[in-house]
Order: structure tokens, then C-alpha cells, then sequence
């Protein structure tokens, strides 16, 4: 009986027991927590902003275009007199979505497959991995333009783009990982077991390259953020009246030194939201690869 009460005991106090070296590790890092704290508060303006917008972010006043941050507009107006404070809230919504669909596109294929190719290594590995150089060896934001003049500005074709460039970086990462998982011992006691390809890549070898994937997902999207705003200041990207950060800031150039407020709050915002991510990404890859080289 109290053997049981133990059992249940130990079952209770396993899982906080695993996460406390993990937050032991967070709180040495500051730096850290600074960077999940500028993620969650963009993610929370994403999802809750719009409501609380003062002002529509298409609505034009025109006889207060250019008006500098004031108490009726904190952030200024821009050229149409629209609310930039407003349409920068708004704006988080699109930079979020687009650039972290391409950045879970990129994740779930890249990872299959740098699986399956270091696996099964031989002739499969070969051409793929060749496949991949052969796309890294073009400038990302050439190649994205490329493709986009082929399919056509718009927020799905961005995250096809997104996914699409970033998808052999992923793979690269996995499948170095995974040549080093298969010649482990709990590998090899799966297949003398008798277990298949499938149950060895998916049960045993993938929960243990969560922690690099993990990792390289939040280096993804700080890169993948970079490149919807490169596109959106081309206007390649989401068009408007979509307050896309990158599309204000390539409007902004034309009026900056008449109203340098128009380009320096989208540009602080994507700034500030690519340091936080990155901040958010070295906090990671000390937590959970302790001792581990970047993925970069």
C-alpha cells in the first residue's frame, strides 16, 4: 500500500522535477527572459491589439496627415493621415502569421526530410542533400523574388516562399543529428527488437532531435521575420491596405525627412521584435543544448 502511495507520489512530482533544471538554466540567462517577455507581448498585441486600436488602420484623415506623436495620435499619422500607433498594432498580426506559417512550413518538411535522408543515408541521401546545397547556394531574398514575380504578391504565396527557402537549412540541421541518433545504442536495441523503419525514426529518434529542432525553429523565424519585412518593403510582400511593418517603411522613405516618426515606429517595431526573438533563441540553445555549438 505504500509502495502505491509512493508510485503515485513519484508520478505527481515527475514532470515539475524535469522542467526545474530548465528554468534553473532560464534564470541565469536575463537576457533570456527579456526575449520570451518582447515575444509574448508582441504575440499579445497580435491577438488582442486590433480590438483595442484607437483609431481604424485604414481610416484617412487628411487634414492631419504627417501630425507628429501627440496624445490624440501616439505614434503620429503617416501621409493619408491614418493612425500609425494603430496600424502598427494591427501590422503585428500579419508579421506574426506570415512569418511563423513559412517558419512551421519549413520546420515539418525540413524535418522529415533530414529524417528519412539520414537515415537511410546511401544514394537518397546524396541527391537530396545535393538538392538542398543547390538551393542554398542562391541569395535567399533573389530567390524569393523570383519566385514571387512568378506567383504573385499575396499573404499565402509569402508563406509558400518563406517555407520553401528555409526548408534545406532545417534539413541540414536534422539529418546531422540524426547520423549521430542511429549508431546509438537504443537504436540498435529497437531494430534487434525487430521495429521498423517508421516506429525507429518517429519513437526513438525524433523526441530526441526536439530540442535542436526546437532551437532551429526560433533562429528560423527571426530570419523568416527579416524576409517578409524585406518583402513587404519591396512590395513583394502583403499588400495593402494591409498595415504590413516592411510595406510602412517602403511608403515611409518618400516622407522621412519631412516626418521621420512614419518610418521609425515600424521599423523600431521590427527591430525590436527580431532582437527579442533572437534573445529568445540564444536563451534556448543554452537551455536545452547546455554545451552545444549554434546551429547557425
Amino acid at each position: 500500500m505504500e509502495d502505491g502511495k509512493n508510485m503515485i507520489r513519484q508520478a505527481g512530482v515527475s514532470p515539475f522535477s524535469k522542467l526545474q533544471p530548465v528554468f534553473r538554466r532560464l534564470l541565469r540567462y536575463p537576457m533570456t527572459l527579456i526575449g520570451f517577455a518582447i515575444v509574448f507581448f508582441f504575440i499579445f498585441i497580435a491577438v488582442f491589439g486590433p480590438t483595442m486600436a484607437p483609431y481604424q488602420y485604414t481610416e484617412q484623415n487628411l487634414p492631419n496627415k504627417l501630425q507628429p506623436p501627440s496624445e490624440e495620435y501616439v505614434f503620429g499619422t503617416d501621409q493619408f493621415g491614418r493612425d500609425i500607433f494603430s496600424r502598427v498594432i494591427v501590422g503585428s498580426r500579419d508579421v506574426l502569421m506570415v512569418a511563423g506559417s513559412g517558419t512551421a512550413m519549413a520546420v515539418f518538411f525540413g524535418m522529415l526530410l533530414g529524417l528519412i535522408s539520414g537515415y537511410r543515408g546511401g544514394w537518397f541521401d546524396e541527391v537530396i542533400m545535393r538538392l538542398m546545397d543547390v538551393i542554398l547556394s542562391i541569395p535567399p531574398l533573389l530567390l524569393a523574388m523570383v519566385i514571387l514575380f512568378s506567383l504573385g504578391p499575396s499573404r499565402l504565396n509569402v508563406i509558400i516562399v518563406v517555407g520553401f527557402l528555409y526548408i534545406p537549412m532545417v534539413a541540414r540541421v536534422v539529418r546531422s543529428v540524426v547520423l549521430d541518433l542511429k549508431t546509438r545504442q537504443f537504436v540498435e536495441a529497437a531494430r534487434l527488437r525487430g521495429e521498423g523503419s517508421f516506429y525507429i525514426l518517429f519513437r526513438e529518434i525524433l523526441p530526441n532531435i526536439m530540442p535542436h529542432l526546437a532551437v532551429e525553429a526560433s533562429m528560423r523565424f527571426s530570419y523568416s521575420i527579416f524576409l517578409v519585412a524585406s518583402l513587404g518593403f519591396l512590395g513583394l510582400g502583403v499588400q495593402p491596405p494591409s498595415p504590413d511593418w516592411g510595406l510602412m517603411v517602403g511608403e515611409a522613405r518618400t516622407w522621412f525627412y519631412q516626418a521621420r516618426w512614419v518610418l521609425f515606429f515600424p521599423a523600431g517595431a521590427i527591430a525590436l521584435l527580431v532582437v527579442g526573438v533572437g534573445f529568445m533563441s540564444d536563451g534556448l540553445r543554452r537551455m536545452l543544448l547546455p554545451g552545444g555549438v549554434s546551429n547557425e
